[in-house]
């Protein structure tokens, strides 16, 4: 199998997953996610020389072509120029990871976080989390510096993915504690999703069974403690929760999650899985695709930019876990000390590479050699889990 074999084979998968594209736009989408997989770069001009060296054409015309990929219907020339609505692929883009998914793992992790570039842009991103990794699923870019409610942004990306996870499926949705709200907890719970969000110490609650209210500071009093119950958090605006803690020795803050789960059911190392999405913001960045060097100045188009950069993470971690299913998580240079202690537990080897570059490499290897080109399966790990937690309620 040739070099345009193997990209006609990674075209038709593009379009068997996202069906919802136009023939043009599905293959734009595959031509410039294969481009950025084998490059290791997003860069317009770096990925315009390589196909145009593939494909045997002009390097000024497949740069133009890339170009009006992601451009704006009012940036086009023509009359029947489509303009790319990257948010009808959020739903297709979540459900070619469950396809790939085990059958029998019936639950997922999401993480939502922000990120930025310099001065000029704000991410806002949901991702599945997996093996240290993270795969985007739904994002909006923002313009950086700009004062701007992130709230219908959120709510709006739950909206274009909500019906793509099966309804019997546990879905746990992470979050830091920067962008903790009521009404963030309330949007999840109404999706039949199940909240695992970081507060801050400085806050009351009134264990189930008491009368009082006492600051989280007194229950969570020093590095050592656990602590697990019902609760309900707050005073000024009641939250009937499940409240979930630790503090390990040496760190100065204690993880305070709050959650629908039940007590004997939730673990508070749940939350290190949350870290995973900064993985995956760095694999986009100097780790991987190099989105830090994108001279972009439009939101818009680099919210379009994205899906290319999404594809490529799904398509590379994807085909890195299933080459080494025994390697546990990866990336730990990027994540706290506790949080790689969390996820070694049940295994002693540690992973020298990130399963996007181990994906990337048996995706060269792959064109190397003329074979058929990988697709890919995920196979995740066990949650983290640790001993059970006193309730001194």
């Amino acid at each position: 199998m040739d070099d345009l074999e193997q990209l006609k084979s990674w075209t038709e998968t593009v379009q068997k997953y996202l069906p919802v594209l136009s023939k043009p736009q599905a293959v734009l989408l595959a031509m410039w996610s294969f481009a950025i997989v084998v490059t290791q770069s997003c860069g317009l001009t770096t990925v315009a020389v390589f196909l145009a060296e593939l494909l045997l054409c002009k390097e000024d015309a497949m740069r133009q072509r890339l170009r009006e990929w992601y451009r704006g219907k009012a940036d086009k020339k023509g009359e029947k120029r489509q303009e790319l609505d990257v948010t009808q692929c959020f739903a297709p883009l979540l459900r070619w990871v469950l396809c790939w998914w085990p059958a029998e793992e019936n639950r997922i992790a999401l993480a939502m976080d922000a990120s930025t570039l310099a001065d000029r842009f704000v991410v806002l991103a949901v991702s599945v989390v997996y093996r240290g990794c993270a795969v985007p699923v739904a994002w909006v870019v923002l313009q950086g510096n700009a004062k701007e409610a992130w709230k219908p942004h959120w709510l709006a990306l739950f909206a274009h993915i909500k019906d793509s996870i099966p309804a019997e499926w546990f879905v746990l949705v992470t979050a830091d504690r920067g962008l903790y709200a009521r009404w963030l907890y309330d949007a999840i719970i109404k999706n039949h999703w199940h909240p695992f969000l970081r507060i801050n110490l400085g806050a009351k609650c009134r264990p189930e069974g008491a009368h009082t209210f006492r600051w989280l500071s007194e229950l969570i009093p020093a590095p050592g403690t656990d602590w697990s119950s019902r609760v309900t958090c707050f005073k000024s605006r009641p939250l009937d929760c499940t409240l979930v803690a630790c503090w390990e020795e040496g760190y100065k803050d204690p993880w305070v999650i709050l959650t629908d789960v039940t007590p004997e059911q939730a673990d508070v190392l749940w939350y290190s899985l949350r870290s995973w999405i900064e993985c995956g913001f760095k694999h986009i960045k100097r780790g991987g695709w190099r989105w830090h060097r994108c001279r972009m100045t439009d939101p818009k188009r680099a919210t379009r930019l994205w899906l290319a950069l999404a594809i490529a993470t799904l398509w590379c971690v994807s085909v890195g876990g299933e080459a080494d299913d025994t390697c546990p998580v990866s990336t730990h240079d990027a994540l706290d000390p506790l949080i790689v202690q969390c996820l070694e537990t049940s295994r002693s080897r540690s992973c020298s590479l990130s399963y996007l570059r181990r994906g990337f490499i048996s995706v060269l290897v792959a064109l190397i050699a003329g074979r058929d080109l990988p697709q890919g399966r995920f196979r995740p790990t066990p949650w983290p889990s640790s001993l059970p937690v006193n309730d001194t309620t």
